[in-house]
């Protein structure tokens, strides 16, 4: 009677932990999905050209799901290989996810907007931001890529059709990548005539060299301007401090769960040191 007593005492302790583990794998294969979610829901706001961190915020979240898979099916054979490969992993994780959000942070802590007299949207000066969007958007072929992008996308093209009137244009709240990429810098002086086409005839009343730069061609824009690398830089910025801070909470909630599955790992081994 004993034996059988202390059998189903031990039978309800492995229960209870494999229970635990197992609850908490199936949690993160949900926070994996809400992380392939997120990814998805940031490709369907930006076009081709912005998606610079849409496809690693998917491939995390997919890394994720697989190391829940791995922890699942470790707390249902009971396979403590397996649920120390999960907690490595998902360690791993945490380590990269902590790192990413830190550099990020760091990296998107300089530029903002400088407000113009008369507009209601902002301009951006290239030399406002961290070195290291300088170098991605200084880079020749990184640069290219992006302008190709930026004309197929047809952004400043459609200003015309967004703005009817002159009145409506100038009272408009443009996108950094509109105010830069889409018009000469407002310091060159040179009358807008509608929403896609200003006069050039006169004279341009700074030096900025972007005011020679600026067609009103469609390929040509403003696109080979510092002015649209700035309000690329500022996309830039925002895209990834929106990740940042998701990655925040993120990192918080895998804690727990890491914590919560490094407890239910020892107590585990403990109960069956003593068996």
């Amino acid at each position: 009677m004993g034996y059988f007593v202390l059998g189903t005492r031990d039978l309800v302790v492995w229960y209870t932990e494999a229970s635990v583990e197992f609850y908490v794998c199936l949690f993160v294969q949900l926070l994996a999905v809400a992380v392939i979610g997120f990814g998805v829901w940031m490709s369907t706001h930006d076009d081709n050209c912005r998606k610079s961190l849409t496809l690693p915020v998917l491939g995390l979240g997919a890394f994720i799901f697989v190391i829940s898979i791995i922890g699942f099916l470790g707390a249902l054979k009971n396979n403590s290989i397996l649920l120390w490969a999960y907690l490595i992993l998902l360690c791993l994780i945490l380590v990269g996810i902590l790192v990413f959000t830190v550099l990020a942070f760091i990296v998107t802590n300089n530029g903002s907007g400088h407000s113009v007299t008369g507009l209601k949207y902002k301009e951006y000066q290239l030399q406002d931001y961290s070195s290291w969007f300088l170098k991605q958007l200084k880079d020749g072929h990184n640069w290219e890529h992006l302008k190709s992008c930026l004309v197929k996308s047809e952004d400043c093209n459609d200003l015309s059709k967004k703005y009817k009137t002159l009145r409506q244009y100038k009272s408009a709240k443009l996108t950094p990548i509109e105010a830069g990429c889409c018009r000469p810098p407002s310091e060159c002086g040179y009358p807008a005539v509608n929403a896609s086409y200003y006069d050039l005839s006169y004279h341009p009343v700074s030096s900025n060299k972007d005011c020679k730069l600026y067609k009103n061609s469609r390929s040509v824009k403003c696109y080979n301007c510092d002015s649209c690398k700035a309000g690329v830089a500022q996309y830039m910025k925002t895209e990834w401090r929106v990740v940042a801070i998701f990655n925040v909470i993120l990192f918080v909630v895998l804690s727990l769960i890491y914590f919560i599955g490094c407890c239910a790992r020892q107590n585990a081994a403990r109960n069956h040191s003593k068996t």
